[in-house]
């Protein structure tokens, strides 16, 4: 009966081992991750936009994100320089093909000398047109508008704030 006793403690003691609860964690983070980025987009012979950023995160959904800000030159038809865009953090939202400037966000026209100044600001590639329902302000070469809301051109050719607010000239 020794015997019997002395085989069967070891296994007594194997059984009561505690075991891991073993989990499958799963990966949220970003698919792909770049630093210095520098695109174009062009059409035909002419580049249409310029996008240069310090860094860039693509998620696992397909959305992009630029925690360190963007830079976005955008070209006419003939290929000069028409307009850019600066923000201190940008998110490209991949099912609605939309783009969101956050921070210090600033849009130039070059030919008019103009400047749009705004907290958010979204732009909408397939239209070409930025908006936002933050407050903005445009300087012009003569006056300052300010107002809250705005429809606009991405090179800022034309636009529509939604409540104006300061003085300014309205030419007939």
């Amino acid at each position: 009966m020794k015997r019997l006793l002395i085989l069967a403690t070891p296994f007594i003691f194997l059984s009561c081992e505690p075991q891991e609860n073993q989990q499958i964690i799963l990966y949220e983070g970003p698919s792909k991750e770049g630093d210095k980025v520098e695109v174009y987009h062009s059409e035909g012979e002419h580049v249409k936009v310029k996008m240069i950023a310090d860094k860039y995160l693509e998620l696992q959904n397909g959305d992009l994100e630029f925690p360190q800000g963007i830079y976005l030159e955008f070209y006419d038809e003939a290929g000069a320089l028409s307009s850019t865009l600066i923000a201190n953090s940008a998110y490209y939202f991949k099912d609605e093909d939309k783009w969101r400037g956050r921070g210090k966000v600033e849009v130039k026209n070059i030919l008019k000398n103009e400047q749009l100044n705004t907290e958010e600001l979204f732009w909408k590639p397939d239209t070409q047109k930025i908006f936002t329902d933050k407050f903005v302000t445009i300087r012009l070469a003569a006056e300052v508008i300010y107002g809250t809301g705005l429809m606009a051109n991405q090179d800022l050719s034309s636009y529509t704030i939604t409540k104006p607010a300061g003085e300014f000239v309205i030419e007939d």
